[in-house]
């Protein structure tokens, strides 16, 4: 039976190593599927993602909370080198803009 109402974030890419796709799980980092066909490997981290809740609920551990359900407030602190921070402030002043809508613009590139 598929994990009901699956919320998870899964990523399909390709693996030179092992020449095959594989599937993997933003909330199980340590969780992958190697498959031959890139929708084999979702189907296969999928059902690895189903097995592995399975087994933590039955032994009473809590389960990571999908990503795509948290809530975000869209603030958080990055440290940067003095200098780093000089650099930006100059580049936010010379465009004529926030130093937050600058970091913004280039998070978001």
């Amino acid at each position: 039976m598929a994990l009901k109402n699956d919320r998870y974030t899964y990523r399909i890419t390709w693996s030179e190593d092992d020449k095959e796709y594989v599937g993997l799980c933003a909330e199980f980092p340590s969780l992958s599927w190697l498959a031959a066909k890139p929708e084999v490997a979702l189907k296969g981290i999928r059902k690895l993602v189903e097995d592995v809740v399975r087994d933590m609920r039955e032994g009473g551990e809590s389960t990571p909370e999908p990503i795509a359900c948290k809530h975000y407030s869209g603030k958080f602190m990055v440290r940067v080198p003095p200098q780093v921070h000089q650099k930006l402030a100059i580049q936010a002043a010379e465009c004529g803009i926030s130093m937050n809508r600058l970091a913004s613009s280039k998070l978001s590139g």
